[in-house]
């Protein structure tokens, strides 16, 4: 009899689990550069900690060629979800790619210009003439930098600009290839740990782009509402335990991504720049704040970076932004 009633409970987990496999949907989630980066903590985090899965998820990340790539492949319906910066839509939304930024982590925005300490480059105008580094053409961050040097009073033929890859940015930069590099903020730490001197551009020069976003296309939003709020609320999650302890973070990143261990210390600086320049001042995590998206839409019309400006509206939605959980 007891044997039986092993047999019968041993099967009766078992079925459990198959239906708890079951009831998961995949979701392919699109990154705008190989997912072993710390800037991507919030996304391995929330998976390594099994947020993906508590919302029924099985969240696989894929690399794509940055930003604007992600949500091109999106709106070719690719893949429901991806990253990129907030500022995407409005470059990608003018030419009928149907997609939207859902959630924003941060209030500030993730470019930062590096300079080499030597140079003594102390504002964009004295970018003039030096040669800077870009992860790609093709990704936002790129036109963030091009958005700072208009502000200045440059153009993009004022300055040498090498699209160097996700580790050449910052290669070429701390081999002093390039006075300077436009990036986030963990490739500042990779070239300070490579031995450069590294100074900042004050952050008040910078085009007030946004963070990093997550994006989805309409169709997603509009049939597959309950993945996008589970991928938002679960890497939303992830950011959450970054800001509330970047030291424990550190080491779950490290756990998730074999090639960090032994360097919780750099993961730790370079969670505390995100905190201190992107992620503060969010009042409730991942809420896209419409007067700043409105005022980079603006000024990426009036400057000739996109031709045809995009419906406000079109551009966002917070409907998955739980709006009663502030930031800690």
């Amino acid at each position: 009899m007891f044997k039986s009633l092993l047999t019968t409970s041993l099967a009766a987990l078992a079925f459990s689990v198959a239906l708890q496999a079951q009831a998961q949907t995949d979701v392919t989630y699109l990154l705008p550069a190989p997912p072993n980066s710390p800037a991507f903590a919030p996304w391995i985090i929330a998976k390594e900690k099994g947020y993906y899965t508590s919302k029924d998820l099985n969240v696989e990340f894929i690399a794509a060629r940055g930003g604007v790539d992600v949500a091109k492949q999106i709106g070719a319906g690719n893949a429901m979800v991806g990253g990129a910066i907030g500022d995407t839509p409005i470059v990608v939304r003018p030419n009928g790619i149907p997609v939207r930024a859902v959630a924003v982590l941060g209030a500030g925005g993730v470019t930062m210009i590096a300079t080499n300490a030597d140079e003594h480059i102390n504002a964009i105008t004295d970018l003039k003439g030096k040669t800077l580094t870009v992860m790609s053409y093709s990704d936002t961050t790129y036109y963030a930098l091009l958005a700072s040097l208009r502000k200045a009073g440059l153009s993009k033929t004022d300055v040498n600009i090498q699209a160097a890859g996700p580790a050449g940015v910052w290669q070429l930069f701390s081999a002093k290839k390039a006075e300077a590099m436009a990036g986030v903020p963990d490739w500042i730490i990779d070239a300070q740990d490579a031995g450069l001197k590294v100074s900042l551009i004050p952050q008040e020069q910078i085009f007030e782009s946004m963070a990093q976003a997550i994006l989805a296309s309409d169709d997603a939003i509009k049939n597959h509402p309950d993945v996008v709020r589970g991928v938002v609320q679960a890497t939303l999650q992830g950011m959450r335990d970054i800001i509330q302890d970047p030291h424990a973070a550190a080491a779950t990143f490290a756990k998730a991504v074999p090639a960090y261990a032994g360097k919780e210390a750099a993961l730790e600086r370079t969670f505390k720049l995100y905190i201190d320049h992107v992620y503060a001042n969010q009042t409730v995590l991942g809420q896209i704040d419409p007067a700043r998206l409105d005022k980079v839409r603006q000024f990426y019309v009036s400057e000739g970076i996109v031709s045809k400006e995009p419906k406000l509206d079109d551009l966002y939605t917070n409907q998955f932004i739980e709006t009663t959980t502030a930031a800690k």
